[in-house]
């Protein structure tokens, strides 16, 4: 599903050095520093912020990738935030379809590795809100740092500690909350990512526990998982995606209503380099039957897989847990690179969990359906070799 290298092999990438422009990330140093609370950073001043979500990514004196124009200025490691200012078409070489590059002050960076956020900070509450188990709450800010709760339990915080790189949610990601406390004197919630929570912890089997500074996250109210087009019968809703393109609408009746660019199932097997088919994303008609506000997704091996808490808007397709999701962790859509998922940004995720049926509860989160009862139909095609 979802990621092209290893979270432990990303963690070991990003903890050999980060980038000297811009936000240098805090050293672990000490489990000290792991349980101590921390406050949002001061973000870039742009009303888009490019976050670097790959370690030495080329900082460019043109938008190009060609060596033989020699214009790399600077590397730039993982996490590293500039100011977005347009993006450009570029030459970008090697067999890729995106073209992107973005402009920043300093100089260009491929658009693929850098994620859109925006610093939207909240007004946080000081206290749970009365009669429920807790509430659904959404990044808004490019990143914020975590403080553990408890014991180190899983593989993606122990990889942290080993590589020395700070635990952080990202902007579009969505967490369950139990609890909020005042008493490091700024509210900060609690992200329950157990096992037994909202999203499942990792791979359902073991969890923890994580407090956030409040100002970063946007509680979601019944409004913002609401339906959109709630008029519309849902049998006129229909998917369309075409991995040839990479492109998938959304037609109420035959009006195309969305449209949005995809990273589906790669072609090639990670280790090995050699085409499979073992990634692909099927083709043919699928239905959504589960979805999810956010889930923890865990599979695969050490060597290709993937551990991956709080991907967003989960829209489940097909079996073997085939979902269309927001993706923080790349903006390379139009590229083929994910274990065979669809991966769209946070933000058209959002829309497509909102549109599609069955409709969630925000309270419940998830919502599920067994044939021959679902949700919307999704038309998937591929040109066949």
């Amino acid at each position: 599903m979802r990621r092209p290298v290893s979270r432990r092999d990303f963690l070991k990438l990003a903890g050999l050095g980060l980038g000297a422009l811009a936000f240098r990330p805090p050293s672990i140093q000490t489990l000290d520093r792991l349980y101590a609370p921390k406050r949002l950073p001061q973000f870039p001043a742009s009303e888009i912020i490019g976050r670097v979500t790959d370690n030495d990514v080329d900082l460019r004196s043109r938008p190009t990738n060609d060596p033989g124009l020699n214009t790399s200025i600077a590397k730039l490691g993982a996490d590293t935030l500039l100011e977005w200012n347009r993006e450009v078409v570029g030459n970008v070489i090697y067999g890729l379809s995106n073209q992107r590059y973005v402009e920043t002050p300093q100089g260009y960076v491929y658009g693929s590795v850098l994620q859109p956020t925006r610093n939207l900070p909240n007004t946080p509450v000081s206290e749970m809100p009365a009669g429920l188990p807790g509430f659904w709450a959404e990044v808004t800010v490019p990143y914020i740092d975590l403080a553990l709760e408890g014991a180190v339990a899983s593989p993606w915080m122990q990889d942290h500690i080993t590589y020395n790189f700070p635990p952080r949610l990202y902007y579009g990601q969505v967490v369950w909350i139990d609890q909020v406390r005042t008493t490091n004197g700024f509210p900060e919630y609690r992200w329950n990512e157990d096992a037994n929570g909202r999203g499942y912890g990792y791979g359902g089997t073991y969890g923890e526990f994580f407090w956030a500074d409040g100002a970063g996250l946007k509680v979601l109210t019944d409004a913002d998982v609401a339906t959109i087009s709630p008029e519309v019968d849902p049998n006129e809703k229909t998917i369309s995606v075409d991995l040839d393109y990479q492109t998938l609408s959304c037609y109420e009746g035959n009006r195309e209503v969305f449209y949005c660019r995809i990273s589906s199932g790669k072609r090639y097997d990670p280790v090995t380099g050699l085409v499979t088919d073992a990634f692909a994303t099927p083709a043919g008609t699928l239905f959504t039957y589960w979805k999810i506000i956010s889930k923890n997704m865990t599979a695969g091996s050490e060597s290709a897989g993937y551990s991956t808490p709080a991907v967003p808007w989960c829209t489940f397709v097909a079996a073997g847990g085939v979902a269309i999701h927001g993706a923080f962790w790349h903006n390379a859509f139009g590229e083929r690179r994910s274990h065979g998922c669809i991966n769209v940004s946070p933000e058209n995720a959002k829309w497509i969990f909102r549109w599609t049926t069955p409709y969630v509860n925000p309270t419940l989160g998830e919502e599920r359906r067994t044939l021959p009862d679902h949700g919307t139909v999704v038309n998937s095609k591929e040109t066949v070799l």
